[in-house]
């Protein structure tokens, strides 16, 4: 606002929407083009009338008036000669004449119809050849041929002055017909120049509409849009704190309004994630602080652990060697439990770490055979599917982007857990399927083993749990919870299937290629949905 008050005229059309203006300038345009096209309709249509005027009436009656002048003078001459001769040749001008006279005088009575001074003048014409034809024309023809008509010379005079009076007439017809036409043909040469004003200036009146239109378009909306695109790049450049300008009809104002407003949360959004950035940046430090820690403690468990427990291990066994019978059965039996637990101890151990490893140490990502990783699996483990009888088929498998070290421990999980679990009365058959799910592909492992009940299916996957005492199938409790890691880590899930009775089948997906690193935004939403700890 500038300090002055706007007049009321100017408020109420600033409340005018985009819309509203195209349909009033619309709607006024097309009573324009209404107006101008009645216009030139009727300029059009006068000219068309006077032109048909002039075609088919008046050039039409002037050239049927000297047809029939011309049929009049024949027929004198034809009584002329035959006054004077009394030959009959003379008389078939004059027939003709007469029966052209009747086509021509009915032709102009068709053609001026409706013209009453023209029909007078027609009339005046035939009345001067009716008393031509009555005192001279029908009594000399009726003379016998041969000899000259004594009629003729009789009333030579009177022919002539009856037939200069029939000529007068006509002239006077004619003359008045030209006149007519001409009076015609000024009409349509006056009627063809206002046509040509009449469309020059629609011409004129669509050309200044035109501009009108474009100065309006220009003005209401595209120099609106293009302050809006400018002032939407120089914020999208950096400058946060640059107004939108509202400019143009009340619908780009308000969209103005609302992309500001756009701007302003953006703002406090940005201060936001700059502080959630900086919370982050801490936490990475933090987690960075932790994963130290972690190789330092898989450092430890794989050699400075692992050592003394080789060393237990080591002793207790050669210790059940060298005195095993020699002790009461109770110290043979401590000794087997001290063996059994230490070896138990380094297997737990060498899990854990292939467990800690998934995801952080393997994760060399290539394309993989699916094909070859399994047949490799199915050769290191051919000692236990021999002593098993186990019967293994599997369909074609693609070829995926995957680590091949975490793909072979996969198999090689799912494959020993059929074996393992099987049923003591039955060999086990095991089937590998596998089939695309849109950007997934789905796997089947399914054995006729003894199965798991529906309420566990969820507690296979959990480390450390077992549905069975180690006497009976022996194990850590790992494997499945490794498998879980493996297929999460390749962007996939895994699940037991419920509907299965028969044994177990494992399903799980894997994607063609990995899913991406979570960039810095997904943290930063991470780090805001997860709550800060309580003081």
């Amino acid at each position: 606002m500038t300090g002055k008050t706007r007049p009321p005229h100017a408020r109420r059309f600033s409340a005018w929407t985009t819309r509203r203006w195209l349909r009033v300038g619309v709607a006024g345009s097309l009573a324009v083009l209404a107006v101008l096209g009645a216009t030139g309709t009727w300029v059009l249509g006068r000219t068309a009338t006077i032109s048909d005027e002039l075609v088919d009436v008046r050039s039409p009656a002037l050239s049927t008036a000297f047809r029939l002048e011309s049929t009049l003078l024949n027929q004198e001459t034809g009584i002329r000669g035959y006054g004077l001769t009394g030959t009959p040749e003379f008389l078939e001008p004059y027939q003709r004449g007469l029966t052209d006279q009747h086509t021509y005088a009915a032709q102009l009575a068709h053609l001026l119809d409706g013209d009453a001074r023209a029909l007078s003048d027609l009339e005046t014409v035939q009345d001067a050849l009716s008393r031509w034809q009555e005192r001279i024309a029908r009594p000399v023809a009726a003379s016998p041929p041969g000899a000259p008509s004594p009629l003729a010379t009789e009333r030579a005079a009177e022919a002539k002055a009856a037939f200069d009076a029939l000529r007068q007439a006509m002239s006077g017809q004619q003359e008045r017909l030209r006149a007519e036409r001409n009076r015609t043909r000024a009409d349509l040469a006056a009627t063809m120049r206002l046509r040509n004003w009449v469309f020059a200036a629609i011409a004129a009146v669509i050309v200044l509409m035109a501009g009108l239109v474009f100065e309006g378009l220009r003005r209401g909306i595209t120099r609106p849009l293009e302050q809006l695109g400018a002032d939407a790049r120089t914020v999208a450049g950096g400058d946060f704190d640059h107004p939108i300008e509202s400019a143009g009809p009340a619908d780009l104002r308000r969209l103005s309004g609302e992309i500001d407003f756009m701007r302003r949360q953006l703002v406090r959004e940005l201060a936001f994630s700059e502080e959630a950035r900086r919370r982050l940046d801490a936490q990475t430090a933090e987690l960075q602080r932790s994963n130290a820690e972690l190789e330092q403690f898989a450092y430890v468990a794989s050699h400075d652990l692992q050592e003394p427990l080789r060393k237990v291990s080591s002793f207790t066994q050669l210790l059940q060697r060298r005195y095993g019978g020699q002790l009461d059965a109770k110290a043979d039996q401590y000794i087997g439990i001290a063996v059994d637990g230490a070896n138990r101890m380094q297997t737990l151990i060498n899990d854990l770490l292939d467990f800690s490893r998934v995801g952080r140490v393997h994760h060399d990502q290539e394309k993989v055979d699916l094909d070859t990783v399994l047949e490799r699996t199915l050769a290191s483990l051919s000692v236990g599917i021999e002593e098993a009888g186990a019967s293994i088929t599997h369909d074609p498998l693609p070829a995926l982007v995957a680590d091949p070290t975490q793909i072979g421990m996969l198999w090689q999980n799912l494959i020993g857990n059929a074996v393992k679990f099987r049923r003591p009365d039955r060999a086990p058959e095991i089937r590998v399927t596998a089939a695309r799910e849109g950007e997934l592909w789905r796997f089947t492992v399914t054995d006729n083993g003894i199965g798991i009940a529906p309420e566990y299916a969820e507690k296979v996957f959990v480390i450390f749990q077992r549905l069975h005492t180690k006497d009976v199938y022996p194990g850590s409790g790992i494997g499945l919870a490794m498998c879980k890691k493996i297929v999460e880590f390749h962007g996939g899930t895994i699940a037991v299937d419920p509907e299965y009775r028969d044994g177990t089948r494992i399903s799980f997906t894997l994607a063609s290629a990995p899913p991406p690193a979570p960039s810095s935004s997904t943290i930063a939403e991470a780090t805001r949905a997860t709550p800060e700890p309580a003081p």
